[in-house]
């Protein structure tokens, strides 16, 4: 294998495919790299003149930049002209199949669409790009090399349908998808604002995972989430609330955050917490029609109905939970006698002088002597724009660019294409149709993730290739019309390296249910866990902290520094017992190279592939063993192990 300073300097000959993707295919120098191991490539652009155009990292330049340069669509040309011409050997759908053979509501509302819009869609993705694509999203892992090769070998029609239901009865499923929900619910051990110790976040995590694995239906989830009292360390739902504390200010300040997090996780209106601070007129007049027209009163009714919740240390142990208390008292109430603290005064208006529970987009009102969080829990899981922004958030997941997109952005007042906005306003969802028969779906599945998840992968729509015949407007992809390609996340890249190479993690995480973990989408948090190596390889991957820094996307030089010369790879890629190279190092050539490309790329070489390869280790100048350690580490660098397409 290629070692040291060496690795760098070899980078442009020898890095599969470029993991930082180049239009520089006609330069001198990209003629001049010749691909050495049968992993034809674009020119590697580390250290060329496109360096710095192609880091993705620094907003300002991204806002500088052209649309179409920072688009899914951008990124998916980029992804595909990266991929062999050749398509490798494997079964493929008829290109023929459109939504008149699925039967899937999704097609029938997206093909329609497309039609009526004159976008002719994508051919269908071939087997092995569809099996990897889907075991990665349902799963969060990629598929093992025997299960390609008999998925691919597998003549029955209904194959996809039967692996995805597989995929759905996975413990790996709820794996994947608490990665998911802990972002999404913010769940870690400390941020500025609160901590809630190892014990917390714990219980936290095994809450959610438990749920997943029970399929709870997600009202359920939603509604225990929001309501739920106890000690945060033995009732993980809590932690949500606790998750609302805000210092340094008034309790108003706490109980506004907590009315915020409901609104954005659970309706995709993070529109509130600006209204929290300020009537919207002013201020949200070109993001939001509806926020433009709220009133920070009317904010403070949603705020209003936690002003009767208590978080409050557990007195006498160490660490100390929190307690999640609901009181009694009849003159608890949101006051507006404050003049300090993290958001603007909360002074009298007119005579009112305090705030009581009101739901700021129906009106409703809790029911007397009932617990106010209840009653919100209820508001918020009975309007229809719960559904509608669950569904969003787990579209886009599937198919990288929600219906309306951020995720967390809806404006209830342009949803509805009976009731179109006024002019200049327009319809937010790029197809409202679909995003309400999507949640009308689920509401009748009485909100089951796991049937919102099948219908979505047994679609069409979900099943077209990254690749597109003829030209492509970039404005199309809010349509569906091809899948759009994603960079894999820090745990799933991370997993793959892990069960391609049959070298676990081996993480031990102290009083930990689970005490040694061997893959990434097992981890209970995004920040401390697991330590050391496997920590630096995630971070470098963007997977934020889960408080004001997001998960990102992003492609940087760490990126491909940490797949080229960190340890985490490169003891993986070598031969020694138990690695894949070790596995496969007594084969013959041929199958050498077909069962590596199987088990890390999720498919089989193409003919140029496989002959260049087999090729180098005939007529490798030196040992063999390295020609196959080299082979393996070009892989792990390839655009199709880090993107999915």
């Amino acid at each position: 294998m290629i070692r040291g300073p060496r690795v760098v300097a070899a980078a442009a000959i020898i890095l599969a495919s470029g993991f930082f993707l180049s239009q520089f295919h006609s330069s001198g120098r990209a003629r001049a790299a010749e691909p050495q191991y049968g992993v034809p490539h674009a020119e590697c652009t580390l250290f060329g003149p496109q360096r710095e155009q192609i880091l993705r990292g620094d907003r300002e330049r991204q806002q500088a930049a052209p649309r179409y340069e920072r688009s899914a669509s951008y990124l998916t040309d980029q992804v595909v002209r990266a991929l062999p011409a050749e398509r490798a050997p494997g079964r493929s759908r008829s290109g023929a199949m459109r939504a008149s053979d699925s039967g899937n509501y999704i097609d029938t509302i997206v093909f329609r669409n497309l039609q009526q819009l004159g976008i002719p869609p994508a051919a269908p993705a071939t087997d092995q790009e569809f099996l990897r694509r889907v075991t990665l999203d349902l799963t969060g892992r990629i598929p093992a090399a025997q299960d390609v090769a008999q998925f691919l070998a597998d003549p029955a029609p209904d194959k996809r349908a039967r692996v995805i239901e597989k995929l759905l009865a996975a413990s790996e499923w709820a794996d994947r998808w608490a990665m998911f929900f802990g972002d999404l619910y913010k769940n870690t051990i400390s941020t500025p604002q609160v901590t809630r110790y190892q014990q917390g976040r714990d219980a936290f995590y095994y809450y959610i995972v438990d749920s997943l694995r029970e399929n709870k239906d997600y009202k359920n989830m939603a509604r225990e989430l929001m309501t739920g009292s106890a000690n945060n360390f033995d009732a993980g739902q809590v932690n949500f609330v606790v998750g609302g504390r805000v210092t340094g200010g008034p309790v108003q300040d706490t109980w506004d955050q907590q009315a915020a997090l409901v609104a954005s996780t659970f309706l995709g209106i993070s529109h509130l917490d600006c209204i929290l601070c300020h009537d919207g007129r002013g201020h949200l007049d070109t993001l939001s029609l509806w926020g433009s027209q709220a009133k920070r009163l009317d904010a403070w009714g949603m705020a209003a109905f936690f002003s009767r919740t208590d978080l409050r240390l557990e007195p006498g142990t160490t660490p100390q939970p929190w307690d999640v208390i609901d009181s009694t008292a009849a003159n608890r109430y949101y006051n507006l006698n404050t003049t300090s603290g993290n958001r603007p005064s909360r002074l009298p208006v007119g005579t009112t002088k305090f705030i009581t529970p009101k739901y700021i987009f129906t009106g409703a009102t809790p029911r007397p002597g009932e617990n106010w969080r209840d009653e919100l829990a209820r508001f918020v899981t009975s309007d229809f724009q719960f559904a509608r922004a669950t569904v969003n958030y787990i579209w886009k997941e599937f198919m990288t660019v929600g219906i309306v997109d951020p995720p967390d952005q809806f404006d209830p007042l342009r949803l509805d294409p009976n009731k179109p906005p006024p002019q200049p306003w327009t319809l937010e969802p790029s197809n409202p149709q679909l995003l309400d028969a999507l949640a009308q779906n689920f509401i009748r599945n009485n909100y089951d993730l796991k049937a919102l998840m099948r219908d979505i992968a047994n679609s069409q729509t979900y099943q077209l290739s990254a690749r597109y015949d003829g030209p492509w407007d970039p404005l199309w992809e809010k349509y569906y019309a091809r899948k759009l390609a994603r960079r894999l996340t820090a745990e799933e890249i991370h997993d793959a390296v892990v069960l391609s190479s049959g070298v676990g993690g081996s993480y031990h995480i102290s009083n930990f249910r689970t005490p040694t973990i061997d893959f990434a989408m097992q981890l209970p948090d995004v920040v401390g866990v697991p330590g050391g190596v496997g920590s630096q390889f995630l971070d470098s991957f963007l997977r934020g902290n889960r408080y004001d820094a997001e998960r990102r996307s992003d492609s940087t030089i760490l990126q491909a520094l940490n797949l080229m010369n960190s340890p985490f790879v490169y003891n993986r890629a070598r031969n020694v017992k138990g690695t894949l190279v070790n596995q496969l190092i007594g084969l013959p050539d041929d199958q050498l190279v077909t069962q590596m490309y199987l088990s890390i790329l999720s498919r089989y070489p193409t003919a140029d592939e496989k002959a260049k390869s087999v090729n180098r280790l005939e007529n490798r100048p030196g040992p063999r063993n390295n020609m196959a350690e080299d082979l393996a580490w070009a892989l792990y660098n390839k655009v199709d192990f880090i993107f999915t397409y």
